[in-house]
């Protein structure tokens, strides 16, 4: 889970046992009105459910609600559908008592917010696609293709594996040098690649993966990164794996790291999950520890302590707007719903967004969660996000 579920699975733990301050049923309270989090705190108010020692902590009273609930649920059902009801309606009940007590104790929650944001129409969230670009020039739409072999081409079979990756494979000991492939996602595409050593990469938005079809390349496994991507690299002593963008090279044997290297972001920074990694730009050569994320300005290259699931947020469902510069932010999401932002002149340079929300919600259950911060409010027409104060 990521640091913010963890404080809020603690908080809600906490709030059922009775064992909560009142700075902690606060901090509770941001997060059940905050729409982001309903879908995980349905889950753990579901999880909880099924640890009895949870429910052994609350009162008669509030077993009995629960007990009346599933009755009622129970009388809703057919045969088939029994198996289901008993966990999500004690779910449902054990709702209604935190919220319940929730308005008891913050009488104003319940009372509705404006809606500020307008909209003329709703954005659907990006999908696994990209395209394939062979040696030849031939393009191939990755969404549009069948299972199975894709192309052949310099001793290397290319396929499209059932989960929907790609995947290289060579074939016998040609000596025949590879040729060059290129995986590009647009706007609102996202996709997976395995390459023939068995290392795995994954693509954000708006990115561009090149490299040789057979990988070693003069001793070196050697790709090209245009965008952001997230990396899990086989070891192999023998071939260093080098990731080349336009600002510097990471050089590694075998470890996960990100790289965000977007042309309209101002830095590129390459975020160590596990192993160990080399950043090189002209003559500065920078070594990191997991944990650790590397800024280089194309000047200098400056070391920080860096959250990794902060960081892989994209590549696991989610957006991590969590004190990010909110320019930022909205890059992230224009990428992933493949939207123009428009701000007005009256929109601060210096503010921050906050929260996690799924990548999965629509556009405007993003920005809802935006807006509810107060600073900015949203208008939505057709493919382009007008931001005001």
């Amino acid at each position: 889970m990521t640091n913010v579920q963890n404080r809020l699975a603690q908080l809600c733990s906490k709030y059922l046992s009775k064992d909560i301050t009142e700075e902690e049923r606060h901090e509770f309270l941001t997060y059940v009105q905050n729409p982001a989090y309903a879908e995980f705190i349905e889950e753990l108010i579901s999880d909880n459910y099924e640890h009895p020692e949870v429910l052994n902590s609350l009162t008669a009273d509030a077993k009995e609600r629960i007990f009346q609930a599933i009755v009622a649920e129970h009388k809703t059902k057919t045969p088939k559908q029994v198996r289901l009801w008993p966990r999500i309606a004690v779910a449902v009940a054990l709702a209604t008592i935190i919220f319940g007590a929730l308005l008891f104790y913050y009488p104003g929650i319940h009372q509705k917010q404006p809606d500020q944001l307008v909209y003329k129409n709703d954005v659907d969230p990006g999908i696994s696609g990209a395209t394939l670009t062979l040696s030849n020039g031939k393009k191939i739409r990755l969404s549009d293709a069948q299972n199975g072999e894709v192309a052949k081409e310099a001793g290397v079979l290319i396929t499209k594996s059932e989960n929907g990756e790609v995947v290289y494979e060579v074939e016998g000991n040609s000596g025949e040098l590879g040729k060059l492939n290129t995986l590009s996602t647009a706007n609102g595409e996202t996709y997976k690649l395995r390459l023939p050593d068995g290392s795995y990469v994954w693509l954000n938005s708006a990115s561009s993966l090149t490299y040789s079809s057979r990988l070693v390349e003069h001793g070196k496994r050697t790709v090209k990164l245009q965008g952001e991507g997230y990396f899990e690299i086989a070891k192999d002593k023998s071939h260093p794996f080098v990731v080349t963008t336009d600002k510097q090279n990471v050089e590694v044997l075998g470890t996960h790291f990100n790289i965000n290297s977007y042309p309209n972001e101002a830095i590129v920074a390459t975020t160590l999950i596990e192993g160990s990694v080399s950043v090189i730009s002209g003559n500065i050569k920078q070594m990191i520890k997991p944990g650790e994320q590397a800024v280089n300005n194309g000047n200098s290259i400056k070391v920080i302590d860096m959250s990794p699931e902060s960081v892989i947020d994209w590549k696991n469902g989610d957006f991590n707007l969590d004190e990010l510069d909110f320019r930022v932010a909205m890059r992230k999401i224009a990428r992933w719903y493949n939207v123009d932002v428009v701000y007005e002149a009256s929109v601060p340079e210096n503010i921050k967004s906050g929260g996690w929300i799924s990548r999965s919600r629509s556009l405007s259950a993003v920005l809802r969660h935006i807006e509810s911060s107060g600073q900015v409010r949203f208008k939505v027409e057709g493919r382009k996000v007008y931001v005001a104060k």
